[in-house]
Order: structure tokens, then C-alpha cells, then sequence
């Protein structure tokens, strides 16, 4: 059998053989067919680039009608259960999972940048009191291009791997300082004998006393949460960061702008909105009426549904077992019974079943962060901790493709045709 695609254009009846390779065909290949010897060849037209790939990635695979995510072949069942954040970021970043020396190492060089040069500090300190913390975020991850130059060497080796230290390791401090000046609280050093998830803990929650005590359960938890977030394909920030990347910009220019793409409500904003729905709803005896007005096209049912997954997003089912023990510390959230109910309810009516709405993975996620005390407004830059190691992954395998370019979509224009200018005295 051959991997061809066999096209006819019924305009010229010409008749054309296109190769398949992993199952895709080549859009420039489709140049080959027109109409006429003026004619440029024909695109496709993939608004939102619905069944568009871009690029080859070994990094994380997706399957969205057997809910499936691998991290570099991995479950992220197994990942999940018995590996750290640090660990996952250095299989994603570096496509093995380390030995224990490898491990060790890079948990130092992680430590050793955790510090904010003091010029960062005060730039941060510049920020309205209210300014929201993702804003706080991403404009700070972008000012780090002015103070680490080096940073531009992006096809030295050892240059990269600096930066990807410094990022893995300052983001977490970024936050916390953000978090910290949005509540009008000093800035809590970070705390080098901490695991990285106890450190950022630290970070954002230690008061008076000498020395922070960590929850297990909720380092724990947080730590499974960094690395259900860690990757997740072609999304849209991940394209951002790879679109941005592909002018050869620094890490930390390409990243402010992946950030940016994440504080957006559809992406990194997604909780929250679920949050909202839960308080509006109200109550469990207000399930069924909330149910019938999503059905009749009265509202939304937020925390459904995925691009990718057509079935239980498996980040969700992982999630929904982390929960039960963050509430067994913190009690439980109010909101929890509206959401149970609310899955219950959906995940037998055929309505959500035929369209194959199912929980993802902003459905438990905003629960478990409001326990944790965490406000709203940093439910996306919780977000952007864990992605960055994604998103470093990505920029990464893009730069030394030797197949990608500066991206540049083509259009399909529809404007008016050529005409001329009107002096402004003679227009009607």
C-alpha cells in the first residue's frame, strides 16, 4: 500500500499524488495544484488550526478520544503518582528521566538561582498594590531579557541551559513576591533547605515564624498539580512561545508572551470561571434547574469539555483524588457538593454524554486552589510555574528543528480589490 493521497482537481481534471508521512500531508505540497498559470496554488484555510500540525514534537502525546497524556512516553498516571515537579521538568526538558546523580545536580543548580536580582525586587515594588499578579508575572519574566544579555545566545548550549535554570527556579519566586506585594506583605526570602514545592510554600505563606512548617499533604498536592500542568501539546500559549521563539528572540521575551496568551479567560482563566459558576449556582438543590438552562442554551457549563479530550480528561480524574486529600487537611470546600452533584448529574444526561462534555482539568483544580488560600487572581500564575518547563521544552526543540522558519501564517484575502486615491476634498 502506498502512502499517497491521490487529489483531482475537478476545475482542470489534473490529477496529483501527495505523500503521507505519519499521517499528515505537506501544505506546501498542495502548491502544485491550479487553476491556471497565474494561479499561486492552493492553501488550506484552518481558522484556529483545528487539524493544522506546525511542528514534530517528541515531547508530550495526546489522545483525546482514549484520554490518554504521555510526557515523553510516560503516563502521566505513573508521573503523577511517583515523581516530583523537579523530576517531570527535567524529563520534559531534557527527554529522559535523570539517575539519581543527574537528579541531585539539578536540584542544586535549581536551588542556587532561586534568589531575585535586588533591581527585579524593586521593579516589581513599582506595581500598583492592585495590579494583578499574572500582569506582575509576565512583565517580570520579560524584564530578566535586560538583565541576563547572554540570554540572546539562544544556539550556545551551555548559554541555554543557564537560562533554563534560572527560569525553572525564579518563577516560583516571581509569584510568591507578586503574591505577597498584591496582600501588602514584605518578601520572604527563599529558603534553601526546602524541597522546591515547601520553598515556594514558604515563599508566599511564612509569617513571624523563624522557620515555615510545610503540609505534607499539601506540598504534596501542589506538587501533583505542577506536574499535571506541565505540558499539554500545542496549546495556545505553547504555540505563542514557539511562534514568538521562531524570531530567534531570547527564552524570556518568547516566555512574557506565552504568559500573556495563559492570562486570557479561555486558557490559563479557565478555573476561575468555574469557581464563578459553582457560587452562582449556589446550592445542590439548584443543580437540575442550572442543567435544564445550559441545555436550552441559557448559559455555560464551565469545566466541560476540551479541544483535545473527547473523553474523561485524565488530568481530571487525578485531580479529583488529589482534593479529597487537600480537604482532609484544609476542610472541605463549600463549593465541593455542587461540583460532585453537577458531574454526577452530567455524566449520565445524554445532552453532555452525545456531545462528549466531560470534566477537564479547570474543573477540581480552582477548588483545591481556593483551599490552599490562594486568591483568584493567582490561580494563572500557578498556571504559568509549572507550564514554564513546558514551555522551555517547546522553544527548545523549535530553535534546533532545521525544518522550522519564522512563522508566518498565509491569508486568505478579502478586502477590497486595487483602487485609487481620492484627494480628501473630492470624497462623498
Amino acid at each position: 500500500m502506498t502512502d499517497t493521497l491521490t487529489l483531482t482537481d475537478n476545475r482542470t481534471g489534473k490529477q496529483y499524488e501527495i505523500p503521507i508521512k505519519d499521517g499528515v500531508i505537506r501544505a506546501t505540497d498542495l502548491r502544485q495544484v491550479k487553476s491556471g498559470p497565474d494561479d499561486p496554488g492552493l492553501m488550506t484555510y484552518d481558522p484556529a488550526f483545528m487539524n493544522t500540525a506546525a511542528c514534530r514534537s517528541r515531547i508530550t502525546y495526546i489522545d483525546g478520544d482514549k484520554g490518554i497524556l504521555e510526557y515523553r512516553g510516560y503516563p502521566i498516571e505513573q508521573l503523577a503518582e511517583r515523581s516530583t515537579y523537579l523530576e517531570t521538568a527535567y524529563l520534559i526538558i531534557f527527554g529522559e528521566l535523570p539517575t539519581a546523580a543527574q537528579l541531585e545536580s539539578w536540584k542544586e543548580e535549581i536551588t542556587l538561582h532561586t534568589m531575585l536580582h535586588e533591581n527585579i525586587k524593586k521593579l516589581m515594588e513599582g506595581f500598583q498594590y492592585d495590579a494583578h499578579p499574572m500582569g506582575v508575572f509576565l512583565s517580570t519574566v520579560g524584564a530578566f531579557s535586560t538583565f541576563y544579555p547572554d540570554a540572546k545566545q539562544i544556539f550556545d548550549e551551555q548559554a541555554r541551559k543557564k537560562q533554563v535554570h534560572r527560569l525553572i527556579a525564579k518563577v516560583p519566586t516571581i509569584a510568591a513576591y507578586a503574591f505577597r506585594h498584591s496582600i501588602g506583605r514584605p518578601y520572604n526570602q527563599p529558603d534553601n533547605e526546602l524541597s522546591f514545592i515547601g520553598n515556594f510554600l514558604n515563599m508566599l505563606f511564612r509569617m513571624t515564624e523563624l522557620k515555615y512548617k510545610v503540609s505534607p499533604a499539601l506540598e504534596r498536592a501542589l506538587d501533583v498539580l505542577f506536574i499535571l500542568h506541565a505540558d499539554h501539546e500545542q496549546n495556545c500559549s505553547t504555540s505563542a512561545m514557539r511562534g514568538i521563539g521562531s524570531s530567534h528572540v531570547d527564552p524570556y521575551s518568547a516566555m512574557a508572551g506565552a504568559a500573556a496568551a495563559l492570562y486570557g479567560p479561555l486558557h490559563g482563566g479557565a478555573n476561575e470561571a468555574v469557581l464563578r459558576m459553582l457560587k452562582e449556582i449556589g446550592s445542590i438543590d439548584n443543580v437540575p434547574g442550572f442543567i435544564k438552562r445550559v441545555k436550552a442554551g441559557e448559559g455555560r457549563l464551565m469545566g466541560f469539555g476540551h479541544r483535545i479530550y473527547k473523553s474523561y480528561d485524565p488530568r481530571a480524574k487525578i485531580i479529583k483524588r488529589t482534593a479529597d486529600e487537600v480537604f482532609e487537611v484544609t476542610g472541605k470546600n463549600p463549593l465541593l457538593d455542587i461540583a460532585l452533584e453537577l458531574e454526577r448529574i452530567a455524566l449520565q444526561d445524554e445532552y453532555f454524554v452525545t456531545r462528549k462534555l466531560y470534566p477537564n482539568v479547570d474543573f477540581y483544580s480552582g477548588l483545591i486552589y481556593q483551599a490552599m488560600n490562594f486568591p483568584v487572581t493567582m490561580f494563572p500564575v500557578l498556571f504559568a510555574i509549572p507550564r514554564t518547563a513546558g514551555w522551555i521544552a517547546q522553544w527548545e526543540e523549535m530553535i534546533l528543528d532545521s525544518e522550522q522558519k519564522i512563522a508566518r501564517p498565509r491569508q486568505v484575502y478579502t478586502g477590497s480589490p486595487r483602487r485609487d486615491y481620492i484627494p480628501v476634498d473630492k470624497r462623498t
